[in-house]
């Protein structure tokens, strides 16, 4: 298990930020600022010069070269960015008060640029400041600086990378976060399941649970550093909640006949799962607060895998009661139930985006898995993956990312071979496989780290 001290370490990895302005002499008129338009569907990647951060000494330049290799991978990863090759840069900016040339950065094709420098402190931690510059209109875009402890230099550059993300897109970035996912390892008949966590781009991984109980289905909250999970202890199901922040654990109850594990509303005072009892399995809700059970559907069909829209007026479920497993959508007390899947095959695991405007699904036809997602009433499908197998799809914080697992097929009766995770954007091209230590199923995308 992951010790309460070494998350907190993590959670205060920034103890002073502050807002560099760049002096009013060096900013050119702009008529206006380089953008990405991620509402436009696919769209090239904007070069981008990342150069290396310049420090004084030899800690502070090896940190230095880690983080804009970090802040480069983050913005490669996303499609919407093409760092440009520093073998071609034709200026070495060694410090912040050092203009860039604009003309020399132009020549080579950027139309953004990161300059960075990492500086000692007295108190043995790190100041990383950075700023982001508009090559084509000579303007400094956003411009910060952070005092942290040395280890914590990378949480840093998921934090630049956000906000470098977030001046040229609009949008609010998702690489300060973290993933939870099932550790898969050993034979198909004595599989050993664990908890595991890492940053989202796969580095400071660790394990949280060490094998002795099965356990499935992650889910993180969307307001917390806090997870659901459900494990076999003694065989009886039960489900868990874990403080990632705290390293503390609680049991939120025994629930036999329980399919998944519970998911979170949106103010993360309440959770929402399905519960077979009596041979029938329905949606229900406990307030964390009191414990307290309501029923939400009582249909002699299997209603299952519950997830609430963000403003927590309505939940999507899938369900059988039209004959073949369907998504639906229903008000958050169980009301005015609405079929939104149509097409062929069966539809499960129905996931509403954090932005509220798409809901993502796993879709199963003639053999084939599918990705997907759709509006919350059900039109504009669209299939963004395919495979084997491929489920359990989870959202970025900003609703622009997928991450899901996939199964290969490689034996010769046809069944399974490894199981991996993978990312895709919602254009559909993007897709990224997220390298773990072993086979990986069941992820949850984590908020922005507090």
């Amino acid at each position: 298990m992951m010790s309460g001290d070494a998350m907190m370490k993590r959670v205060l990895a920034v103890v002073v930020a502050v807002v560099l302005m760049a002096p009013a002499m060096w900013a050119m008129p702009a008529h206006a600022q380089v953008k990405i338009d991620i509402t436009r569907g696919r769209v090239e990647p904007m070069p981008i010069a990342i150069t290396i951060f310049a420090g004084s000494n030899d800690q502070s330049n090896q940190v230095g070269r880690d983080v804009s290799d970090v802040i480069s991978k983050n913005l490669e990863r996303s499609g919407l960015f093409k760092p440009l090759d520093r073998a071609g840069f034709l200026q070495q900016l060694t410090s912040l008060e050092v203009q860039p040339r604009f003309p020399d950065w132009r020549t080579i094709a950027a139309q953004a640029l990161v300059q960075g420098v990492v500086e000692p402190q007295p108190s043995g931690q790190l100041r990383i400041a950075f700023r982001l510059w508009d090559v084509f209109g000579g303007q400094q875009m956003v411009g910060q600086a952070y005092v942290t402890q040395p280890e914590n230099w990378r949480r840093v550059a998921h934090i630049i990378s956000d906000a470098i993300y977030t001046a040229i897109t609009g949008e609010s970035g998702y690489f300060d976060t973290r993933i939870v996912y099932i550790a898969e390892s050993g034979p198909p008949t004595k599989r050993l399941k664990r908890l595991a966590i890492m940053d989202q781009d796969g580095a400071n991984h660790r394990y949280l649970t060490d094998g002795a109980n099965l356990v499935l289905t992650p889910r993180f909250s969307p307001t917390t550093q806090e997870i659901t999970y459900l494990s076999y202890f003694r065989n009886i199901p039960r489900v868990y909640l874990f403080n990632i922040d705290t390293g503390r654990q609680e049991v939120l109850g025994d629930f036999p006949g329980m399919t998944y594990a519970p998911r979170f509303s949106p103010d993360g005072n309440k959770v929402i799962f399905s519960m077979a009892a009596d041979g029938n399995s329905d949606i229900y809700e406990m307030d964390l607060r009191t414990r307290r059970t309501a029923r939400l559907t009582d249909h002699p069909a299997i209603d299952t895998s519950p997830s609430f829209s963000p403003n927590r007026d309505q939940i999507t479920f899938n369900s059988d009661r039209g004959g073949s497993q369907q998504l639906y959508v229903m008000n958050a007390d169980g009301t005015n139930v609405q079929r939104i899947s149509f097409g062929q095959g069966k539809y499960g695991t129905p996931v509403w985006s954090p932005r509220g405007d798409l809901i993502a699904f796993t879709r199963i036809n003639q053999g084939n898995f599918y990705i997907g997602v759709m509006k919350p009433d059900g039109s504009g499908e669209r299939l963004l993956a395919e495979g084997f197998i491929v489920e359990s799809p989870t959202w970025s914080p900003n609703g622009r990312v997928l991450m899901y697992f996939a199964q290969s097929r490689t034996a010769a009766d046809g069944s399974g071979g490894r199981v991996r995770l993978f990312s895709i954007d919602l254009t559909g091209y993007n897709q990224r496989e997220i390298l773990t230590p072993q086979e990986a199923s069941d992820p949850a995308w984590s908020p922005l780290i507090p």
